[in-house]
């Protein structure tokens, strides 16, 4: 059978067997692929080294006749180590590889497998240290994604949102709806534009004021990913 080589990044890994492990992994060309690896969890296993968490590596595997493929070879490429060094950066990673893992079919585009790659990347540089700010970011992206990004240009009534003006979010039409008790400003606006565009989190780590805008965003986004994204 013919063997494929590809980049992946591993979703999950499943003990099998006495010394097997199915795991999921997400690739750069391939979606989402459910693959055996047999032996890796002896102690001499080549694969093992391969398919680390928090890691992209490049493997070789061949697609079987059902769901499960098996894995021939794996290289590790890069081991975002710094995540492991600190507990909430792994529980982080944790959260957002799951939410990914849930929230997509198997056939994917390239831009969920660069999507996981950058927030490996954030979680792993020390200097970024708002994990809140990395939830939040991820999240959007991932509403950005499959097509659910909240119009940011216009209100409910389709004029262009007023930088003196306050605003209540409708969650029906993903728009905002001008009133004088409005929980949003323009500042809130202009902070999700900058989130919603696609700036990675160290870019957007510099917006001043940034925690409190977080306070105001995070369930906005958090309720939109629920209404939006399978999880």
């Amino acid at each position: 059978m013919k063997q494929i080589v590809t980049t992946g990044i591993v979703l999950s890994r499943t003990n099998y067997g006495e010394a097997d492990r199915i795991i999921i992994v997400l690739t750069a060309d391939h979606g989402k692929l459910r693959l055996m690896a047999r032996g890796v969890r002896k102690s001499q296993s080549k694969l093992a080294g391969g398919i680390e968490l928090f890691s992209v590596s490049d493997i070789t595997f061949i697609r079987g006749r059902g769901e499960i493929g098996t894995l021939i070879s794996s290289r590790l490429r890069t081991h975002y180590g710094q995540i492991v060094k600190d507990l909430d950066r792994v529980q982080l990673g944790y959260e957002l590889i799951k939410i990914l893992n849930r929230a997509t079919e198997d056939e994917l585009e390239p831009t969920y497998f660069e999507l996981l790659q950058q927030a490996f990347a954030a979680l792993d540089d020390a200097d970024l240290n708002n994990k809140d700010l990395i939830r939040l970011w991820f999240s959007a992206q991932l509403l950005r994604l499959g097509g659910h990004q909240p119009n940011l240009q216009t209100d409910s009534a389709g004029h262009k949102l007023d930088a003196a003006q306050k605003y209540n979010f409708d969650f029906d039409s993903m728009t905002f709806t001008g009133t004088a008790t409005g929980s949003f400003d323009a500042n809130t606006i202009k902070f999700l534009r900058l989130v919603f565009s696609g700036h990675q989190p160290k870019v957007i780590a510099r917006v001043e004021s940034t925690n409190s805008l977080l306070k105001k965003c995070s369930p906005l986004i958090q309720t939109m990913l629920q209404n939006h994204i399978r999880l």
